[in-house]
């Protein structure tokens, strides 16, 4: 019987990093920290452009969707333009007025601070908290006042021809003439140039870039990857599609975030509720600790304007209940997909782009570094980006698995096993990551990285693992056809073994050459079992010298040896040879688990081992087995209940 063959277990969801070779690494961080200095010693220049191409990812759905209503370009853009920079100025304007209003009120509330401060502070009889450490701090001040008082009079009084009192210093007043028109013009005008100056320039390259935007993409392909168009242009059109997306996206949960606050805080009574719900929807651009400030500011205002503590609670429970609903229903329902963002990653971009240009930098922090982890996926010398700042898992589940067990901590191992077993099978789980988990264990034993203490505290928490996932419900079986157990592993996911496989003996399933080994012979064991095929599993020992010889192998009508070492034909001839002189009625399946296609084009491991049947996956040995179990069963019966047997014996 020819053997089967099935696909390489699923990779890494990112790109491999390309091999550190010494040149390039060191030219690429040359060109980091030169990159990072521009950015940081021309910021009056970046940031004017970074608004600016983030201004046209925004505004360039209304003008390609004027632009298919048959408007010119010229006149769509300069229609969209106009209206967002009109709706900013009128925002910046209404917050400026509402400011110069709140200024004017906050003298008015100024007896209420003052009267929530002394109640505060107020000790009750007998002195409370606040009162003796107030007092404590005051006795210790003026002792110390004295004590030094007393040390320079001392040392005073001890010097000759020291008079006992010293002149009085005169007074110097110093005037200032009163200022010129000229100087109140300079004043008033002078710290307004900047934010004109760059507000201009921020109109000019957004027309210009919204207007002239298929060339400069055809540019940047030029000069970023002119030999390869459709990875340049994939690039080029994930960023701006991430980019465009966040900040709509953003600016809809912001506003429907301020609003809601706005509204809440006039009708609880706190005052200029615009301009806190402006501002919340401002500073909810800043992750984390934006709408943390949006929400101080109101709150800090609720307990000057109201005697009691009344409005301030209100106005905190408004915060809590519009955060809960923002967060958890509708973000997640407009966003869809998210920006590709690890948190961390964001909360780190919020400080390098703070530091780097200030509190701009903090609002742009978020689209810029989304542009940059889009370089990390189409640019390979920058993959680095993607794997520090993306969101995407950076191991595999195989691998992640094999990290766990490395360790030693079959719980989270466990933990892991049951996030992939939400949507997936048991036996698709050994398949695709438990196995390959034991994979790269054996890949690392082979080079020499993986010693026998290590490789034996893995084996004994894989062991654990699956003690731990005995209990496992599964996903319930699917009816499988003979044209589906002839097709591939995939389309036959599950193989239901028919209701009279109990009594014909057990199944040996033996590890063959170590411990990883016999985890994988677990693996299958457990699989078998709940088809309610008995099992009895044995360690790798038991196959040599006079355990051979001394082992029990009457009734047993399948033998099943597993190997994790592609290499192990000529021990597993051997081994096949030695179990059919102790029974010759009893089918070997032989499980070479890291067997490649290749392989078996290049040997033929049925003919090299002699074993009855070769299986290169789980799925496909416990079809094996089923089948040496029934041979006349040409259809496996209907699938029933999972039936769960105890830990089989080792």
């Amino acid at each position: 019987m020819t053997p089967r063959s099935e696909t390489s277990p699923p990779g890494p969801h990112r790109p491999e990093l390309p091999a550190p070779a010494g040149p390039s690494a060191v030219l690429t961080t040359i060109i980091i920290v030169v990159v990072v200095a521009s950015l940081y010693f021309g910021r009056d220049i970046f940031v004017p452009v970074a608004l600016s191409i983030l201004l046209s990812f925004a505004l360039a759905p209304p003008v390609r969707w004027l632009h298919r209503m048959h408007v010119p370009r010229l006149p769509s853009v300069l229609i969209v333009v106009t209206l967002a920079f009109a709706f900013i100025l009128a925002f910046c304007a209404v917050v400026a007025w509402q400011v110069a209003d709140l200024a004017q009120r906050l003298p008015a509330y100024q007896q209420n601070i003052e009267t929530k401060i002394d109640n505060f502070l107020e000790t009750p009889p007998g002195g409370g908290m606040f009162g003796r450490a107030s007092k404590m701090i005051e006795d210790i001040g003026r002792k110390i006042e004295e004590e030094t008082e007393d040390a320079a009079a001392a040392e005073a009084a001890a010097e000759p021809g020291v008079p006992d009192e010293e002149p009085k210093p005169v007074p110097v007043v110093v005037s200032q003439p009163d200022p010129t028109s000229t100087q109140i013009l300079r004043t008033i005008v002078g710290p307004l140039i900047n934010p004109l100056a760059t507000a201009g320039i921020v109109i000019v390259f957004v027309i210009f870039m919204l207007l002239k935007r298929e060339d400069l993409r055809d540019r940047l392909i030029r000069l970023l990857g002119p030999r390869d168009l459709s990875r340049t242009t994939e690039a080029l059109d994930d960023a701006a599609r991430r980019v465009g997306h966040y900040l709509l996206m953003q600016l809809t949960v912001n506003a429907t975030y301020g609003i809601p606050v706005g509204i809440g805080l006039w009708l609880i009574g706190v005052p200029n509720p615009i301009l806190w719900g402006m501002l919340a929807t401002v500073l909810r651009f800043v992750p984390y600790i934006g709408p943390i400030i949006a929400a101080f500011f109101p709150l800090a205002l609720a307990v000057a304007v109201d005697p009691s503590w009344t409005t301030f609670l209100w106005a905190g429970a408004l915060f809590v209940v519009i955060e809960l609903i923002s967060n958890n229903a509708i973000e997640p329902w407009l966003y869809g997909a998210s920006t590709g963002l690890s948190p961390v990653a964001i909360i780190a971009a919020a400080i390098f782009w703070t530091w780097l240009w200030g509190p701009i930098g903090l609002l742009l922090s978020t689209p810029l570094t989304v542009c940059l982890v889009v370089l990390g996926q189409h640019i390979p010398q920058l993959a680095f980006l993607d794997v520090l700042l993306g969101s995407e898992p950076v191991l595999s589940p195989a691998e992640t698995l094999y990290q766990r067990l490395l360790v030693g901590d079959p719980d989270e191992a466990t933990e892991r096993a049951y996030e992939f077993l939400h949507e997936r099978s048991l036996e698709e789980f050994y398949d695709e990551v438990g196995i390959a988990a034991l994979a790269l264990a054996e890949t690392d034993r082979a080079r020499g990285a993986l010693d026998e203490e290590r490789r034996a505290r893995l084996a004994e928490a894989a062991l654990v693992m699956l003690e731990d996932l005995a209990e496992h419900e599964d996903v319930a079986p699917v009816a499988v056809t003979d044209e589906t157990l002839e097709g591939s592993a995939a389309e036959a996911a599950h193989v239901a073994a028919p209701a009279n496989l109990a009594g014909k003996g057990p199944v040996l399933c033996i590890g063959g050459r170590g411990d990883l080994d016999e985890a994988a012979a677990a693996m299958l064991g457990q699989l078998l079992e709940r088809r309610g095929i008995e099992v009895r599993l044995l360690p790798a020992v038991s196959l040599q010298g006079n355990r051979l010889k001394e082992l029990d192998l009457s009734g047993v009508p399948v033998i099943v040896l597993s190997y994790m070492n592609a290499d192990s034909l000529a021990h597993a001839r051997f081994t096949v040879r030695r179990l059919r002189r102790r029974n010759p009625d009893a089918a070997t399946i032989v499980g070479f688990w890291t067997f490649k296609p290749e392989d078996m084009a290049r040997r033929d491991p049925i003919a090299a081992t002699g074993a009855t049947r070769v299986a290169t996956s789980v799925r496909d040995a416990v079809k094996d087995v089923i089948e040496e179990l029934s041979p006349e069963e040409s259809q496996p019966a209907k699938p029933v209940p999972l039936t769960l047997v105890a830990g089989a014996e080792r």
